[in-house]
């Protein structure tokens, strides 16, 4: 199977991913991006960021129809994240790439560990 068969799933997977957890798409996706489809980490790490963010749009709709979405809970999250991604977005190009995957699979393990327990 050719990477062109392989990127639809791999969104497949971040958008059921993402859909179920209210989050997370990324988490599946960077894996599959660098492992399956051999891609480099900076560039996985970049397509991740444009594939979620319209994936997180449609599932924040959802939730805001289906749910009991409060946006003014979520609005102090969004300003910190829209700062935090935008210090992200200027580090980003002067991180090597070792480093990026540590910091990724520190966040991977964190999360894990704190679900399980």
């Amino acid at each position: 199977m050719d990477n062109k068969q392989k990127l639809p799933l791999c969104g497949i997977a971040a958008g059921t991913v993402n859909g179920l957890f209210g989050g997370g798409g990324g988490m599946v996706l960077v894996p599959m991006l660098t492992g399956w489809c051999r891609l480099e980490q900076k560039r996985a790490l970049a397509n991740s960021v444009a594939v979620i963010f319209p994936i997180c749009i449609i599932s924040a709709g959802i939730y805001l129809f289906r749910t009991k979405l409060d946006l003014m809970i979520a609005l102090p999250y969004l300003v910190g994240g829209l700062v935090g991604g935008f210090i992200g977005g200027r580090l980003f190009p002067s991180v090597p790439s070792v480093w990026l995957r540590r910091i990724f699979a520190a966040f991977l393990l964190y999360g894990g560990v704190r679900y399980l327990l």
